[in-house]
């Protein structure tokens, strides 16, 4: 692989379920407005980094992965 995770275990289960709940949030509760496509990005970007465990802005801060 190209890259190391530096993602988490806890991490990467709150990624999922917080980009999740602002993916629904953009399209279902702000009825895919300009703010809520907005939204919806945003969750998409951090369902990918929850899926694959690493994060882009985290490797350009150095940061490690929490044990657990």
């Amino acid at each position: 692989m190209w890259y190391r995770k530096n993602v988490g275990g806890w991490g990467r289960a709150a990624r999922l379920i917080g980009g999740g709940l602002m993916l629904i949030c953009g399209v279902v509760a702000l009825h895919a407005s300009p703010l809520g496509l907005l939204l919806s990005g945003a969750g998409v970007v951090t369902l990918v980094t929850g899926v694959f465990g690493y994060c882009p802005a985290c490797a350009v801060a150095g940061r490690e992965p929490l044990k657990g």
